[in-house]
């Protein structure tokens, strides 16, 4: 529960919420907050036993609580409690279907997991895997090279970023790999070793990871498709080339050195390794590509392409200017080919000082493994967290039904006529404890709410500014909002502070999926940039869709 004190504003839009139940009782009798819990919040599966439970935990006042009746106390306890607060608690637990071949969820996934600055002379970090995992991230990057006394390092080749040795990574990823989820970590290597340390790497794998590595097909997956979450739980499973049979092997080893490189949207990424080629390793990579059981990486080609020659077991990376224009051209066969196949989306190489592209695109048309670079802070992030939040902060989001449809074709750059909108009005009432910037100076806050979906979906609407007001701004703005593909859609409320005619600054965001939005009178507990909680920070709402 909530320790914070409510300022006088919120406090008294409680209180006229309360006395309007109350009807001039001194007490708020069970049956009336019955009343409210289906009348404003929407709770409908309330029953009196649920209304006197909620006086149990919050009325302190044993009177009241004999009488099966709450003071205005108790009931701005409930108000002020994780019982009001607007993301839905059902789903701070895995509620979703976790059945389902893993090409039907997004995947938490991040890019050179390693770093912890930018991509040039950033340092390497073991910190980082074990911060990434502790987000639920369940795909993780590693960049693999040789390195001195026969021991593989990891970092971003060709430039100035610290090295660590792939032994530690993979003991770390061994210790953290399961600590916040069960289900399976995926390791994206991006190898440049000769043929003596990829023996080395795959001796740490198996001799590290044990019995979490899975090194072969579960026996009972014959489906043609990949097994669920649920199968794969506390495995590790490692995504990299994996050899054809033999008649095939020099096809095999000239798909290219790792798949980022692979993709001409990254030819002046970094020059490649002039010490070794695939070609002249030959068959003798067979030590680390008996390792790959689901997550074989191959060239993307194109979608037809997949559709006639891609095995169910294969996936695919490509940058994110690749994967835009797909998108934007054949957003239809794009959403297709994801029902199929896993494929994996990428920061471009442009982006050196670990700047992030928005998520929200790529998850449109169905991508599973949209890679950030968790370390940086900021909007790509914030939507990354608000999506994994849902279903327990396990790493795994099952995508929405329009996204799976054999029936249905769905293209998220089209405007989806036909569809009847959900139509929703926030109305933003006030906010609270709002923190102040080191000069010490109040805020002229306003609030912006943000709709990040299908692109017709996506737009913002401000609140006015409150003048030199931190503790207890009062908006009471409404808010309308028509969404054609709600399941998609990303709410992020940003509290910021005015500071000229045409500049504000960041205060504290909240984001959420539409699907885990609370109907009714909620509080929104804000976050900081680095997505650390702000309590008591907090905005009032009032919440209503249909």
């Amino acid at each position: 529960m909530r320790k914070s004190k409510a300022p006088s504003s919120r406090r008294a839009e409680i209180q006229h919420l309360y006395q309007c139940y109350a009807s001039g009782q001194t007490t708020l009798p069970a049956c009336a907050l019955l009343r409210f819990l289906h009348k404003e919040q929407m709770e409908l599966t309330a029953n009196e036993e649920t209304a006197e439970s909620l006086i149990d935990r919050y009325e302190i006042e044993e009177t009241a609580r004999e009488s099966k009746s709450m003071t205005f106390e108790g009931f701005l306890r409930y108000m002020e409690s994780k019982d009001c607060c607007v993301f839905d608690q059902a789903h701070t637990s895995v509620y979703q279907d976790m059945d389902q071949p893993l090409t039907s969820y997004f995947i938490s996934s991040s890019h050179n997991t390693y770093l912890t600055g930018d991509q040039l002379v950033g340092k390497s970090h073991l910190d980082a895997y074990v911060c990434a995992l502790r987000k639920g991230c369940r795909c993780l990057e590693i960049d693999c090279w040789d390195g001195p006394d026969m021991e593989p390092v990891v970092y971003h080749g060709y430039t100035l970023t610290t090295k660590i040795l792939f032994k530690d990574v993979i003991t770390t990823v061994e210790q953290h790999a399961f600590e916040v989820s069960a289900y399976p970590v995926i390791l994206s290597l991006e190898n440049h070793c000769s043929q003596e340390q990829q023996e080395v790497m795959a001796h740490y794998l198996v001799s590290v990871l044990g019995d979490k590595l899975l090194r072969t097909p579960l026996a009972h997956s014959t489906t043609g498709d990949l097994p669920s979450p649920n199968d794969l739980k506390y495995k590790i499973l490692i995504k990299n080339k994996k050899l054809k049979p033999k008649t095939e092997a020099e096809e095999s080893v000239d798909e290219g050195e790792d798949e980022e490189e692979d993709d001409e949207e990254e030819e002046d990424q970094q020059p490649k390794a002039k010490f070794w080629s695939p070609r002249k390793a030959g068959s003798k990579m067979k030590a680390l590509s008996d390792l790959v059981a689901y997550t074989r990486s191959v060239k993307f080609v194109s979608f037809s392409h997949s559709k006639d020659n891609q095995n169910f077991n294969e996936n695919t990376s490509m940058a994110e200017k690749k994967a835009r224009k797909l998108a934007k051209a054949s957003g239809a066969d794009f959403v297709l080919h994801n029902q199929r196949f896993l494929s994996r989306i990428y920061p471009a190489g442009s982006r050196t000082s670990s700047s992030n592209y928005n998520p929200q695109e790529f998850w449109n048309v169905g991508s599973q493994l949209v890679a950030l670079n968790f370390q940086s802070l900021g909007f790509p992030m914030d939507l990354n967290d608000g999506r994994f939040q849902d279903n327990g902060g396990c790493g795994y989001v099952l995508k929405p039904a329009v996204l799976m449809s054999g029936q249905r074709s769905f293209d998220p750059t089209c405007s989806q006529r036909g569809l009847r909108p959900t139509h929703l009005l926030l109305k933003v009432i006030s906010g609270s404890n709002l923190p102040v910037p080191r000069s010490g100076k109040a805020l002229d806050p306003f609030v912006r709410v943000e709709l990040h979906g299908i692109q017709s979906d996506s737009c913002r609407k401000n609140t006015h500014t409150v003048k030199n007001n931190s503790l207890s701004p009062h908006w009471d703005a409404d808010m309308n909002f028509n969404i054609s593909v709600p399941e998609l859609c990303l709410i992020r409320f940003c509290a910021r502070d005015q500071t000229g005619l045409l500049s504000s600054e960041f205060v504290g965001q909240y984001t959420l999926p539409f699907t885990s939005l609370k109907r009714g009178y909620r509080w929104v507990p804000l976050r900081s940039r680095d997505g650390c909680s702000l309590d008591p920070a907090s905005l009032f709402v009032f919440v209503w869709y249909s």
